[in-house]
């Protein structure tokens, strides 16, 4: 009894096990991560960058969304919920956007207000064991993955102004009285200048006089005959 007492005090500060979930969790991760960020196990100088993924530049699509200051490398929550919702991830049964929020308040330090890429990935793991319950942790975030991957937010159509009956009112020119009235003919169109400074005619002529032109053509000598 004295000699058990003695091993466990050489290891006080041991950790606990692990259930085998959170193993295959770890395995999947470290894996998965070193593929995306393109580098290999193999031992130190093996390492060798290669162009983003697919899945890290949906990421920085989605991250740098409605936000002219992003630089691409961390993640908002409403970005992430965004990203969530136009990939199909959130499909209403087995993942909720409460779902979803859960998760990014996990992954994320408490004291920030994004996620890194790498926390990306981890949040898409527990969402990927949620959705995909009866695959192992690589295929589910493998599966996760492919449906986020080569993707861009979806961008919604301007939307258009409702017509209001006091605006309607205010804007037809058909209603006008006075000198508003004048600014406009039948159609609707502006007269310009003409429609807001009296113009003086020099005519000669009365005003509204439906002949207007004719005696100069009557005075006018015509052609002489040879």
């Amino acid at each position: 009894m004295a000699e058990f007492k003695v091993q466990m005090a050489k290891h006080p500060h041991q950790s606990p096990l692990r259930p085998p979930s959170e193993h295959s969790k770890d395995r999947a991760l470290k894996r998965l991560s070193s593929e995306s960020n393109g580098t290999s196990e193999g031992g130190a100088g093996s390492s060798t960058p290669v162009e983003l993924t697919a899945l890290e530049e949906s990421f920085r699509r989605f991250a740098i969304q409605g936000d002219t200051r992003a630089t691409g490398k961390e993640m908002h929550g409403k970005n992430w919920s965004k990203l969530c919702k136009d990939c199909g991830v959130i499909d209403g049964k087995s993942i909720t956007l409460t779902d979803v929020d859960i998760v990014f308040s996990k992954v994320k330090k408490k004291s920030c207000r994004t996620i890194t890429f790498d926390q990306f990935k981890e949040a898409l793991m527990e969402l990927a064991m949620k959705r995909f319950k009866e695959k192992s942790a690589e295929d589910a975030a493998e599966e996760i993955f492919k449906m986020i991957e080569g993707k861009s937010p979806v961008i919604l159509g301007v939307t258009r102004a409702v017509a209001s009956p006091t605006v309607s009112r205010l804007t037809d020119t058909t209603k006008f009285t006075g000198s508003h009235k004048e600014r406009f003919d039948q159609t609707g169109r502006g007269k310009g200048k003409a429609g807001r400074v009296d113009m003086v005619d020099t005519s000669g002529y009365v005003s509204g006089y439906k002949h207007a032109g004719s005696y100069e053509k009557k005075v006018k000598p015509g052609p002489k005959q040879m």
